[in-house]
């Protein structure tokens, strides 16, 4: 059935309301702000969830950072304090080895590919990933194509990264991926950044459509660069101990309900996507479209070199990069 985004938003305001009913309710932490997609879709699994186990259990999703940024929320959901998760693959990159490939820079053709490859064998092989760090991979939602965008000039270019001050994820490679550009990395929480822009900490950023217009980043950084370095899925994770106080019929119902809201989330992302571009443009932001991507990718292959050391993470790779 297709669920248009208004439809879901109805469908999570009447989760919120039931969630009190239910026997057990999963809080659920996301970064980004009530309507969007990521928090819609875990909105929707609760739903689904509520439905299929006869009210047992329900998911309470608690929008922009309420509960912390993503860094201080991995660890409590890793200690239990919070049943559930949805946060970028970057953070987990300096936990979980596997995670690593799929933040490479151009690791993904194109979203088909990543998509291809998340719902395959390497994707299980991903999730299966975090049973040894405290937590139970679910599934993974879309986090669009990344882009740098600055406060300074227009980025057409590497030559015009030179010395400028990019916020990244808390992550080696985003770190070494800005330095093998020539610019300067900055790690930074994500409710960080405006204000950093704004001042003059950092002269941008990089992210999705999506991230750059509800963030309110595209205010005070009107350079957008189409660069597309990276396709980063997301990742919906359980608590290890919360998973483990549920019945074997119940985390069943948890680990599907979670696979059938990935759908409705591309749906919803790629809708998303569209009018966020739209009201960055409507805003007058500059965008470059027109850029030669080529030396950007020769760029990357110190970071390669330095982070798919393993024989496991060069496998990975060539099985990605194998992947119709």
């Amino acid at each position: 059935m297709k669920l248009t985004l208004t439809a879901a938003l109805l469908a999570g305001s009447a989760l919120a309301t039931a969630a009190t009913a239910c026997e057990t309710t999963l809080r659920s932490a996301d970064t980004h702000p009530e309507g969007y997609p990521t928090v819609v879709a875990v909105q929707e699994m609760g739903k689904m969830l509520e439905e299929r186990t006869g009210g047992r259990l329900c998911i309470e999703v608690f929008p922009s950072a309420q509960l912390g940024e993503e860094k201080d929320t991995i660890e409590q959901t890793q200690f239990g304090v919070i049943d559930m998760l949805r946060v970028s693959m970057g953070p987990f990159n300096n936990i979980i080895e596997e995670t690593q490939v799929v933040s490479l820079p151009y690791i993904f053709r194109s979203v088909d590919h990543m998509h291809h490859v998340m719902d395959g064998p390497v994707g299980d092989e991903i999730l299966a990933a975090f049973g040894d760090h405290d937590l139970v991979g679910l599934a993974f939602y879309d986090g669009g194509s990344r882009s740098f965008y600055n406060s300074e000039k227009p980025i057409t270019s590497m030559a015009d990264l030179a010395g400028m001050k990019f916020r990244v994820m808390q992550s080696d490679i985003f770190v070494d991926m800005v330095s093998a550009l020539g610019a300067n990395a900055t790690p930074l929480p994500y409710g960080e950044v405006y204000s950093s822009i704004q001042t003059g900490v950092i002269d941008g950023a990089e992210n999705n459509w999506p991230s750059y217009e509800s963030s309110g980043h595209f205010e005070v950084a009107k350079y957008y660069t189409l660069d597309q370095h990276l396709i980063v899925p997301e990742v919906l994770v359980m608590s290890k101990t919360s998973w483990d106080k549920l019945s074997p019929e119940d985390q069943e119902a948890v680990r599907q309900a979670a696979k059938d809201s990935v759908p409705l989330m591309r749906e919803m992302w790629a809708e998303r996507e569209a009018e966020s571009e739209q009201k960055v443009l409507d805003a007058g932001v500059e965008v470059v479209t027109d850029i030669d991507k080529t030396p950007f990718i020769e760029a990357m292959k110190p970071v390669y070199e330095k982070h798919v050391t393993s024989d496991k993470l060069k496998d990975l790779v060539e099985r990605i990069q194998a992947t119709e």
